[in-house]
């Protein structure tokens, strides 16, 4: 009896060690983040206020992918993703550009915001999915930096 009850105790006191491993969605998000910072991309938590339109509201911290932009970029853009491939700007026009559409249109439906200004491009994303959508985003923020 007493072999159970040092057992009991022993477990109560190793139990809040459990709480310390990360679940395996936060493995993968390390994993992706590795990843990312592998293939060039920064990456940081960012606090956003998103526009009250939006259909599905994204989390207030989210992940921001983003690299710095090539000398001589001027302009600055931000588009939403209000569905699954509609991207619209602050104004809820749709994306005029066609090229840029057809790269945004490739990224992964959990895309909040793309947004580019004249030191970096970014990218506000839930980070759902692997390598494969990682590779899309690195591919986009390359093809527009």
């Amino acid at each position: 009896m007493t072999w159970w009850i040092v057992l009991l105790l022993v477990g109560a006191a190793l139990s809040p060690l459990v709480w310390l491993r990360p679940s395996p969605r936060q493995r993968g998000q390390m994993e992706l983040r590795l990843a990312a910072r592998r293939l060039g991309l920064g990456m940081q938590l960012s606090q956003q206020d998103w526009p009250h339109w939006l259909d599905r509201q994204p989390p207030a911290s989210c992940a921001q992918y983003h690299r710095a932009r090539r000398r001589g970029s001027v302009d600055s853009w931000s588009y939403w993703q209000t569905g699954p491939g509609q991207w619209c700007n602050q104004w809820r026009e749709p994306c005029s550009d066609a090229s840029l559409l057809e790269q945004l249109q490739r990224l992964p439906v959990d895309v909040y915001k793309v947004e580019a200004g004249p030191q970096m491009v970014a990218l506000y994303w839930g980070e759902r999915g692997g390598e494969p959508e990682l590779r899309r985003v690195a591919e986009l923020l390359t093809a527009v930096a």
